[in-house]
């Protein structure tokens, strides 16, 4: 099973299957789809009113457990009775549930006050050493989807112009915010920062750009400079394609291997009709 992608740890045991704990979003079934795609294994946790239902249709019974938000001892209880030797966090949980509407058990409640700082890092962090210690191994957020990467150069087949120097400018940008927690994109024009990501997300930050105007808008999303590929990995998909077009941005610099365009081709050539420029920078050279 580890030559069926490079992000496998190769002391995985063979033969045993691997979940996916997911979320919302394309993200999940993209993972399931490439990973069947290449001989994997594949089993479901899933979210309710999160999960999408046809996702979890594509699993027999026996193959999937469902979780509420917040229930984090239901969660590793599913994980161990599923028998799995790896578990992978995919797509995303209503963010406001975060905050309200969810129920969390005592398992979670006492991991939350056990942290200092509430951040992605800090609480994806903890939950996926709660999984670790019942001998399930988290695994890193690209898995199988290798197809699925930014690449280097432009990857939309034509030419826009995007200077080293705010090309540079915007990679400075985005890392900085990725290193303080706050967000891995941000909107660049004419050494200028139009916006940042934070809690709202990618999309919501394009939208706001439109009230900012101009043609050189530039996003720019990358990883921090020691990344945890377990868990909150940037991502484009084609929705984050149409909020561009909303917030009058029409250029992307991705980083090479770092960000995952959740169904790559779909995303190209959705970008190509749009007259979007999507290109990659490797940042490990």
């Amino acid at each position: 099973m580890a030559s069926a992608s490079r992000f496998l740890p190769p002391d995985l045991p063979p033969g045993r299957p691997f979940a996916v704990i997911a979320g919302k979003g394309r993200y999940p079934a993209l993972l399931v789809e490439s990973a069947r795609a290449r001989g994997a294994q594949v089993r479901l946790v899933s979210f309710e009113e999160e999960t999408d239902p046809a996702l979890i249709a594509t699993f027999a019974p026996a193959e999937h457990r469902a979780v509420p938000v917040g229930k984090l001892g239901q969660l590793l209880d599913s994980l161990q009775s599923l028998g799995v030797a790896g578990a992978v966090m995919a797509g995303q949980v209503t963010p406001r549930k975060l905050f309200s509407g969810m129920v969390p058990d005592l398992k979670l409640v006492a991991l939350m006050a056990s942290l200092r700082e509430r951040n992605a890092e800090s609480i994806f962090g903890a939950i996926s050493a709660e999984i670790e210690k019942t001998g399930v191994r988290m695994l890193d957020a690209r898995v199988y989807l290798d197809d699925h990467l930014a690449s280097q150069g432009p990857m939309t087949g034509f030419f826009s112009a995007v200077s080293a120097e705010e090309r540079a400018f915007g990679l400075r940008m985005a890392q900085e915010m990725a290193r303080l927690d706050v967000g891995q994109s941000v909107v660049t024009a004419k050494g200028t920062v139009i916006a940042v990501e934070a809690f709202e997300g990618t999309d919501n930050m394009l939208k706001r750009c439109g009230a900012t105007g101009g043609k050189e808008m530039l996003l720019t999303k990358t990883t921090k400079h020691a990344q945890d590929f377990r868990f909150d990995v940037p991502c484009i998909g084609l929705r984050t394609l149409e909020s561009m077009v909303e917030g009058g941005v029409r250029r992307a610099t991705l980083q090479v291997d770092g960000v995952i365009m959740i169904d790559k081709p779909a995303v190209i050539a959705r970008a190509k009709e749009l007259g979007l420029y999507l290109e990659g920078v490797d940042l490990s050279a």
